[in-house]
């Protein structure tokens, strides 16, 4: 089978299409991949396997609607004429399209019509999204145009994945058909994300939070949190790895507390790299606002930090009450600063509570990865690929 996976992301760091492209390059498909490009990057590589084409810059500092807009919509119009020259060549068996932006499927319409399989990846409901990310009211005209082209780009996909399974009835309720839509969890890569020795030799105590700075992520509470316990704590870093347009303002908060030799914003790195950085970890945190939006995303560096054997803390948030218990994560209050900061120095001050929740979520995630889990896409893509050959 020859597939593509098209996403508006960079690549080596989005462990989501990662997981699906090595998956179908290790039985042996040939896969190609559609994204992003770093400055320092060449538009062409070669990834475990995987031929990657960069086929745009980025910088992910967008704070406008018509920013954000011009810039998917240019990546849609290049990854059109990518995949139309490529199908007119030797056609894909099998188009993956990650959203965001759902629309970013029509840039297979040609490949479409020439006989490809299309599937919708929705990591993240684009209506609930944009107006999170934009503060727009969900009975604006904006909210509701997104709502209609979500179902118009359902509608053009043979199949949509869904990232998780509240998102799942959110999506039947307003546009899919049970039968075309299937919950894929952001499971851990247990060949990347396993539990290991720290390689550390210092006293501080680290804490971590790797992943995107999006207002929804609730980053400026953790500070706020942290700043509370620093005193308390001499010991004590927080660690924020990842980039996003909130970063001037985290980095704005942080020196208005104080913070700068403690609160560190750090590049993001490859997805081996910070497992390795996460491994070395004492404490991660997931302190996402309960929004709209926030509430309802589920944050793939839960499951990976259990992986690795780091205990976490995370906000209160419907979806996360959906999946996890106190068993195996430390709860605190969404958007409360200073519960947050209680949490923090519980868990800092218990190792006993540290470790226990460590082994219940490695027991957890033992039943919740994707080695136990892939099944579910292999299973869909061949169905696909035998619905095209008969």
């Amino acid at each position: 089978m020859k597939a593509c996976m098209v996403a508006y992301t960079f690549y080596e760091g989005d462990n989501r299409v990662i997981r699906y492209a090595e998956t179908l390059r290790k039985r042996g498909d040939l896969v190609e991949v559609v994204a992003l490009r770093r400055k320092e990057q060449s538009s062409f590589g070669i990834l475990n396997g995987v031929n990657i084409y960069r086929i745009q810059e980025r910088s992910i500092d967008e704070k406008g609607k018509l920013t954000y807009l011009w810039r998917i919509s240019k990546f849609l119009i290049k990854s059109a004429i990518f995949l139309t020259r490529k199908s007119i060549r030797n056609k894909y068996d099998l188009i993956h399209i990650h959203s965001v932006p759902d629309f970013e499927v029509f840039a297979a319409l040609i490949a479409k019509f020439m006989g490809s399989k299309i599937i919708l990846d929705i990591h993240d409901l684009v209506p609930e999204f944009y107006a999170s990310k934009f503060n727009a009211d969900h009975n604006s005209i904006f909210y509701k145009a997104l709502i209609y082209l979500e179902k118009l780009s359902i509608a053009f996909s043979h199949h949509v994945i869904i990232s998780n399974h509240i998102w799942e009835k959110t999506l039947v309720s307003r546009s899919v058909k049970p039968t075309k839509c299937t919950a894929i969890m952001n499971y851990p890569d247990t060949s990347i994300f396993f539990k290991r020795r720290k390689n550390r030799s210092d006293d501080k105590f680290i804490i971590v939070y790797p992943g995107t700075m999006n207002w929804h992520q609730g980053l400026d509470i953790a500070i706020k949190a942290f700043s509370i316990i620093r005193d308390v704590i001499p010991e004590a870093e927080f660690h924020i790895y990842g980039e996003g347009p909130t970063k001037e303002e985290l980095a704005n908060l942080i020196e208005e507390y104080g913070l700068s030799s403690k609160v560190l914003l750090k590049k993001p790195v490859s997805i081996a790299q910070i497992a390795e950085v996460m491994s070395n970890t004492d404490l991660g945190i997931i302190p996402k606002r309960n929004d709209s939006f926030g509430g309802d995303a589920f944050s793939t560096k839960s499951l990976e930090f259990m992986s690795l054997g780091v205990p976490i803390i995370v906000s209160k948030t419907k979806i996360d009450r959906y999946y996890f218990n106190e068993s195996v994560v430390k709860f605190f209050e969404p958007e409360d600063e200073k519960d947050l900061a209680d949490v923090m120095l519980l868990l800092i001050r218990n190792k006993d509570l540290r470790e226990k929740l460590v082994q219940n979520a490695l027991k957890f995630v033992a039943k919740n990865s994707w080695d136990v889990k892939k099944y579910l896409y292999l299973n869909l893509v061949d169905s696909l690929l035998d619905k095209q050959k008969k």
